[in-house]
Order: structure tokens, then sequence, then C-alpha cells
């Protein structure tokens, strides 16, 4: 975690995009869509069903916990010789992700963070001067 300027994608990338969202549930399937669609374009569509699980549960919880009216939520993607990086970025760094007790079995939320960790190789947070980066990385295979 670090308090500096926002991380941006990693460097030497190959790829790069980024799109903002306003902080709505219609913008999950949408940023969901769009990486999808990127990582298959960028020759990698074997990652592109977790890429698109982890946009939607990054950009899940960046709307259930750190989304303030007006203030959209910045999705990037990029992509270096050896991973696919996701980043979301809210404008709240107050609340930030981290280790919880296992929900209970029949709770219907409380999981995102869990799938995180199971699908990337890496994830962090970074806090920044107004808010915080969530990411998360695919290695990309032969990588």
């Amino acid at each position: 975690m670090s308090d500096s300027c926002p991380p941006g994608p990693p460097k030497p990338f190959t790829r790069h995009d980024a799109m903002t969202y306003t902080p709505t549930a219609r913008s999950i399937p949408l940023a969901r869509r769009h990486v999808a669609q990127l990582t298959t374009a960028w020759g990698h569509p074997t990652l592109a069903g977790d890429a698109a699980l982890l946009a939607t549960e990054l950009c899940t919880n960046a709307l259930l916990h750190g989304s303030l009216r007006d203030r959209l939520i910045r999705v990037e993607t990029s992509l270096t010789p050896t991973a696919l990086r996701i980043a979301v970025t809210d404008p709240t760094g107050e609340r930030l992700p981290g280790p919880h007790p296992p929900p209970h079995p029949d709770a219907q939320s409380g999981r995102g963070l869990l799938i995180v960790r199971m699908l990337a190789g890496r994830w962090a947070v970074e806090r920044l001067t107004v808010g915080k980066t969530v990411w998360a990385e695919l290695d990309v295979p032969g990588a």
C-alpha cells in the first residue's frame, strides 16, 4: 500500500485501456463485458472469463464500499508480457479491503475478495491522495 500518486498500469505494458463508469449497478456488467472483450482482443481468450469475474468483483466492491454520488469509478486494464492487470479506482480511501472472517454459508455476499484471492496471481490495494485503487493480476499462460 502506498500514499503516492495513482499507480497507473504496470510497466512495460504492451496494451492499456482505461474507462470510467458511474457508480451504479448498471455499470458492473458494462465493465465486465469490456474487460472480457479486451482480454480476447489482446490475444488471451482463455483468460477472458477470469478477467471478467475479477472486474465484476472489484467493481462491485468499489460500488458498495467506495463510491460517492457524482464521482466516477475508473477501470484500467493493462497487459504486460507476463500479466493481465485489472485495476479499479474509487474516490474513497477510508475503507480499505482486507481480511474478514469467512461469511456464513447461507450469506448472499461477502465472498468477493475470496474470489479475487483464488483467481488472481497477485492483488493489492493502493491508497491514493484521494481514493484508492484495488488491482488484481492474472498470469499470462506461457509467460
